[in-house]
């Protein structure tokens, strides 16, 4: 929880926001929570909203466009970029004049374009935004408090971010090799060998390995099995703010992985395994562990991709062998975050309706909206129970685009994906280390967090191949103060979140 509460902002506020608008002419009265029954325009406001991704389908072919645009009296335009041009997109529009009314942006851009007067303080507002703060919860609403100040909105609900991976494990290999799941860091290993020594598919071929991932993630249920971190997170141990690299589980983590990989039970292009490579091995057979998002193994589409090369393959969920946690995951992170241009605030009856929008899509109305689609057309309520038919799955496909404010987490997957109900279940109740790492929205003067992480990936990957002895894993922390300014990396981190008071 954040260090001043939303209710007192909204009391000291209500008496002062007459002077809020660009000319401030407002009067107090139109700093209240409008809804659809005020009267509105006649003609269509039009807000633009740019975003990364794909998938929009034409405006006239989008079911939620037009039932949004109607209920609020606007021309909402979605604007997609692609996610390698995104930023660069934002930069020039910015940089022309050409402001968005509504965008995304990360932690660190927010504070950068907020230092520039570019965004709208959204702390004057909060009054006018209780539809969507009852929805996300003061918490969850203040993952935008940045510098001090309400700068952007999360999409975030009251459920929070709920992790979507844990290991899994190829049954059928399993069975074929008289194995059971392993529950211990011994037996994780000795199963990841005999996936890579004993044939588990049966082809009389040695063509198949234990454990495949990308970098550092492959292993984070191991490291979470030492009590660790995966590297580069910041979490709570005994009420002191730790860096799980400095964490003393950490030597211990990096020695097991280091004899796994001699074991011969990884895939040894973990590293290189990028752009989704890993989890195309694991469909085509390859690999019999991986770390994934219960979507990567039970969504339809994915699913079907590894039964065509085998309809046999079985997979399932494996917990942490270790039992400590499964793994680091960021509970309180917002999964996008959205800012109004400042520029907004020089047209009342846009902002309002920008104001509205958000409002709208976290209302018990607007969310079943944005989350299952038309009433009538992509489901049917049946006594308050929202009971989805094909045409969901076959349109349905973008809805999340506008899922802006957030979703009932848990609610909406086991209406979406009923199918995959017992692996939510298991993967939400995996025990998990509770990262900080998006309550840090800048970084010391000097300090280049790139370099860090280039440097720490270059040296773990020395201590787990061997080419370094894990007896000089002092000298590496000892490097990190030295080389790249870490205390006072750290000692900021200590200040950002005893300001949102994450820390005592």
């Amino acid at each position: 929880m954040k260090s001043i509460s939303l209710a007192m902002i909204a009391v000291l506020l209500g008496g002062i926001t007459a002077g809020c608008s660009a000319g401030g002419s407002q009067s107090a009265e139109k700093h209240t929570e409008t809804t659809a029954s005020d009267k509105v325009a006649e003609k269509p406001v039009r807000i633009e909203v740019l975003k990364p991704g794909a998938g929009l389908p034409k405006h006239e072919e989008d079911a939620l466009k037009q039932a949004i645009d109607k209920k609020l009296n606007i021309d909402l335009d979605m604007v997609m970029v692609g996610a390698s041009d995104y930023k660069n997109k934002v930069n020039v529009r910015l940089a022309a004049g050409n402001y968005p009314d509504v965008f995304e942006l990360d932690p660190g851009e927010i504070k950068a374009f907020a230092d520039k007067g570019l965004l709208l303080d959204l702390t004057p507002y909060i009054p006018k935004l209780k539809t969507l703060i009852d929805f996300q919860g003061e918490d969850h609403f203040k993952s935008g408090w940045i510098t001090g100040k309400q700068l952007a909105i999360g999409s975030i609900s009251r459920d929070g971010n709920i992790p979507f991976n844990t290991f899994w494990i190829r049954k059928d290999w399993l069975d074929k090799l008289g194995l059971q799941p392993p529950s211990t860091l011994d037996e994780f290993k000795a199963v990841a060998r005999a996936f890579t020594e004993q044939d588990p598919d049966g082809n009389g071929k040695k063509d198949t390995f234990g454990l495949t991932g990308f970098e550092f993630g492959a292993f984070s249920p191991l490291f979470g099995s030492f009590g660790v971190g995966s590297p580069g997170t910041l979490y709570l141990k005994n009420g002191k703010l730790t860096d799980a690299l400095f964490d003393p589980g950490m030597k211990e983590a990096l020695t097991y992985l280091k004899s796994l990989i001699e074991s011969g039970g990884v895939d040894m292009e973990f590293i290189t395994n990028k752009n989704g490579l890993a989890m195309e091995k694991a469909y085509q057979g390859k690999a019999g562990i991986i770390y994934a998002g219960w979507q990567s193994i039970l969504r339809k589409d994915n699913e079907e991709k590894w039964k065509s090369v085998n309809p046999n393959a079985e997979w399932i969920q494996l917990a942490s062998p270790g039992g400590l946690s499964d793994a680091s995951f960021d509970y309180g992170k917002a999964s996008h975050l959205y800012v109004i241009s400042k520029a907004a605030e020089k047209d009342p009856v846009k902002l309002q309706k920008i104001l509205d929008f958000f409002n709208y899509i976290a209302s018990p109305e607007g969310l079943n909206l944005v989350s299952y689609g038309i009433d009538g057309r992509h489901y049917k309520n049946i006594g308050g129970k929202i009971q989805p038919n094909e045409l969901m799955d076959k349109e349905g496909g973008y809805f999340s685009l506008y899922q802006m404010a957030g979703r009932k987490e848990i609610e909406y997957l086991s209406i979406r994906f009923p199918y995959a109900d017992k692996a939510l279940q298991f993967t939400k109740d995996q025990r998990r280390i509770n990262e900080l790492n998006s309550n840090l929205y800048s970084y010391p003067d000097g300090f280049n967090k790139n370099d860090l992480e280039r440097f720490t990936k270059d040296e773990l990957i020395k201590f787990i191949f061997g080419k370094r002895p894990i007896s000089e894993y002092d000298q590496f922390l000892a490097a990190l103060k030295q080389n790249f300014k870490y205390d006072a990396y750290m000692e900021h981190a200590a200040a950002l979140l005893k300001e949102q008071n994450m820390l005592k």
